[in-house]
């Protein structure tokens, strides 16, 4: 029946939000290397059983605790179909596109940098989470695309800038990398850091000369 259903549904969110919650603290705990289906699943409260039913492997885990991390909740939306990009999207120029970016962006690096790092530096002998890191490192591609396209829809890119420049850029600078180094290394705080990811966006992708109109053509691409 649909109300039995609904129960069995909302038990599994339950208990899947359980595990990714303990996968999470045991992943920054201990590291990649130093945890285990059965740490995960005592933290949880469920079998190994379970965890495996419902993710198949410790990297498919890591991969969704990332996912979370980066999304800040476990809706099955995807990141750019999100509220916030409705509110970058209606910005009318871009200053108030960037504000919107920087600030989910920054937000996003906080609850993910460290595992996306672990992740990363796990994959170079971890067959699965090689392909986890692929994952990753397309996925930010795919934000960079989309920031660099919604700048150029508001203004000219800078003289001799292509798409493919642009993108490269902006993943660059959403390198979680950064986030973690200029965070915790050098003790920037968030504003600081948001508010530099904006002017770096701002000066390395469009003219000096900013319009305040939104460009008549296209971005350049490669030739």
């Amino acid at each position: 029946m649909p109300y039995r259903s609904s129960i069995r549904e909302e038990r599994a969110r339950h208990t899947r939000r359980e595990v990714l919650a303990a996968a999470r603290v045991s992943f920054i705990d201990r590291g990649y290397a130093g945890t285990t289906m059965r740490m995960i699943a005592a933290g949880a409260g469920v079998s190994v059983p379970t965890v495996e039913l419902l993710f198949g492997t410790k990297a498919a885990v890591l991969k969704a605790t990332i996912d979370v991390a980066i999304a800040g909740d476990d809706e099955q939306i995807p990141v750019l179909d999100r509220e916030w990009s409705v509110r970058a999207r209606a910005a009318g120029d871009v200053p108030g596109l960037l504000t919107v970016v920087v600030g989910v962006l920054g937000a996003a690096q906080e609850r993910s940098a460290g595992l996306v790092l672990a992740a990363l530096e796990a994959s170079i002998t971890d067959r699965d989470l090689g392909v986890v890191s692929e994952q990753l490192v397309a996925q930010r591609a795919v934000t960079a695309g989309w920031i660099a396209d919604q700048v150029a829809a508001r203004s000219p890119l800078r003289t001799g800038l292509t798409r493919a420049d642009a993108v490269d850029t902006v993943w660059l600078l959403m390198d979680p990398a950064v986030f973690v180094r200029l965070t915790r290394h050098r003790d920037w705080s968030m504003p600081r850091y948001q508010d530099w990811m904006a002017r770096s966006l701002r000066t390395l992708l469009v003219p000096d000369d900013l319009p305040t109109e939104p460009p008549t053509t296209s971005m350049p691409r490669e030739g």
